[in-house]
């Protein structure tokens, strides 16, 4: 094998490692999926309620849940990813579906930690502010729905990575040099024409 073709032949994770780092991106990945819809089931329950007790306890939960695993959830499953798509003959880019999950798990990750716990913060919020009294008195505004909305996208998106790591669509990307150059005709057996 020669120097350079040994060069670009990315590192590979022993078994060992590889078979725990799936089991890791595995388990935070559905957890991550588990989450949102936990989130997304106390988000509808306060929605739906004239209840304020439940409104402020569905809060209250969405809130701890939120604050003690939104965070590593999202980046064990972006970083166990990444190891993979490393470490592994997948690749990061090889693949458009791995490119693709890539995508949406860094955006996903991007957007739970800045947009999501930012608006679970918001309704614990308004379970503190308002810890007693009917939800007329409450100042909730478009919380109620964004306790919705949110992890009903987050949601989707998980889904839409379980679909591309099922199904593992669009193929293999080609190599760099096979898409920036066309490649010239067989020249005809016996001559130079």
């Amino acid at each position: 094998m020669t120097g350079s073709a040994a060069q670009r032949r990315p590192a590979r994770l022993s078994p060992t490692i590889r078979k725990t780092t799936v089991m890791v991106h595995i388990i935070s990945s559905v957890s991550w999926l588990a989450l949102m819809l936990c989130l997304l089931t106390l988000g509808v329950a306060a929605l739906l309620t004239n209840d304020a007790d439940t409104l402020r306890a569905a809060y209250r939960a969405m809130g701890m849940l939120g604050d003690a695993l939104v965070i590593p959830l999202s980046l064990l499953s972006l970083l166990s990813g990444i190891t993979l798509g490393l470490g592994t003959t997948w690749g990061l880019f090889r693949y458009y579906w791995v490119s693709a999950k890539f995508w949406l798990t860094l955006a996903a990750a991007g957007a739970s930690i800045f947009a999501l716990t930012a608006r679970l913060h918001d309704a614990a919020d308004i379970a503190r502010v308002h810890p007693v009294g009917p939800i007329s008195q409450m100042h909730i505004g478009f919380i109620r729905w964004n306790a919705v909305i949110v992890p009903a996208i987050a949601l989707l998106v998980y889904l839409a990575n379980v679909l591309l790591s099922v199904f593992k669509p669009w193929g293999r990307r080609l190599p760099r040099t096979r898409r920036t150059r066309p490649q010239s005709p067989n020249p005809a057996p016996g001559g130079d024409s």
